[in-house]
C-alpha cells in the first residue's frame, strides 16, 4: 500500500507520494495539511463536535527531512474548542494550523438563501482503500486522468480518493478533508498554461465531515492582481456540499507546475 508518510522514532518520514512537483526536496501541501489535521485531531472533543474550520499557514518550505508534530489546546469550552498544531524540522516551525471544533445541534427554524449548485461526480465509484487515480474535469468536458490535456480557461473540478496519509494509521474523514483542501490551488489556478501560482495558506470550513473516501473540489472564484490571488473552491461528496476552501497564492511562473496522471495529488503549495 502506498501512503504519504511512514513513522520512525516518533517522527513522520515522507514517501515519494508526498513530494511536490515544484521541487524534488519539497513536500506538497496535501500531505502537510493532512499531518497538521492529524495532530490537531488528537484533541478532538469527540462525538457531538464538528471540526468546522482548519486554517493552515504554509510559510516555509517543508522538505523531505523527518517531521515532528506538536499541538496545544487554546480554548476548551462547552460549544467551541480551538487547537493549534505545528510542524517542526531542524528546530524550526515550518507550517502551522488552527482548528476550531464547534458543538453540533439542530439547525434554527426558517429558510436561508442558498446559491444554485451543480456538483459533478463520476458515475463509477472510486472507493478503493488504497486510493484511486484522481479525475479532472474542465468545463462541460468528460472526466479525464490526463490533467495535462485540460489546458484551457474553463471551470475546473477534481474528484479524489487520496491514498492513506500515514502507514498503519486510519485516514480519518477530517484528515482527508484537510489534505484535499490544498487542491484548491489546482482547480482555481489550472489555466491554459498549467498552474502558475503557489499557495501560501489554506482555510477549509466544514459544516459536516465527508461520507466515504471520495471528495470533489470545484472552482468557485478567483481574484488576482499583481501576482497575488485569492481563490475559493467548494468541497463536496456524493451527498452534497461540505463547505468551502479559501487560499491566498503568489505567482510562481518560473516553476510553473504541470500535473501528471496517477494518484499523486497535484502539488502546489508554498515555500519560504
Amino acid at each position: 500500500m502506498v501512503e504519504f508518510f511512514t513513522t520512525h522514532d516518533g517522527m513522520y518520514v515522507a514517501s515519494d507520494l508526498a513530494v511536490s512537483r515544484w521541487s524534488p526536496n519539497q513536500l506538497h501541501g496535501v500531505g502537510v495539511c493532512g499531518l497538521l489535521a492529524l495532530e490537531a485531531e488528537k484533541h478532538s472533543p469527540g462525538t457531538g463536535f464538528v471540526p468546522a474550520r482548519i486554517s493552515v499557514d504554509l510559510f516555509q518550505q517543508v522538505t523531505r527531512e523527518p517531521i515532528t508534530l506538536h499541538s496545544a489546546v487554546v480554548r476548551a469550552g462547552n460549544r467551541i474548542k480551538v487547537v493549534d498544531s505545528w510542524l517542526v524540522q531542524q528546530d524550526q516551525t515550518r507550517a502551522r494550523a488552527t482548528v476550531t471544533f464547534l458543538a453540533a445541534t439542530d439547525n434554527p427554524p426558517g429558510t436561508v438563501w442558498q446559491p444554485p449548485r451543480t456538483l459533478p461526480a463520476p458515475a463509477e465509484r472510486r472507493d478503493d482503500p488504497q486510493g484511486a487515480a484522481p479525475l479532472f474535469k474542465s468545463g462541460d468536458a468528460d472526466w479525464i486522468t490526463d490533467f495535462g490535456a485540460a489546458r484551457d480557461a474553463e471551470r475546473k473540478v477534481t474528484w479524489q480518493n487520496l491514498p492513506p496519509l500515514v502507514a498503519g494509521e486510519p485516514f480519518t474523514p477530517f484528515q482527508r478533508a484537510a489534505a484535499t483542501g490544498d487542491l484548491t490551488n489546482l482547480v482555481c489556478h489550472w489555466g491554459s498554461r498549467g498552474v502558475g501560482y503557489i499557495n501560501a495558506d489554506m482555510t477549509l470550513t466544514l459544516s459536516r465531515l465527508p461520507m466515504g473516501p471520495e471528495l470533489g473540489m470545484q472552482a468557485l472564484d478567483h481574484v488576482g492582481n499583481a501576482g497575488v490571488a485569492v481563490s475559493t473552491a467548494t468541497m463536496y461528496d456524493r451527498e452534497g456540499p461540505l463547505g468551502t476552501c479559501v487560499i491566498t497564492a503568489v505567482a510562481n511562473d518560473r516553476r510553473r507546475s504541470v500535473p501528471v496522471p496517477r494518484g499523486e495529488p497535484v502539488p502546489a503549495t508554498a515555500e519560504g
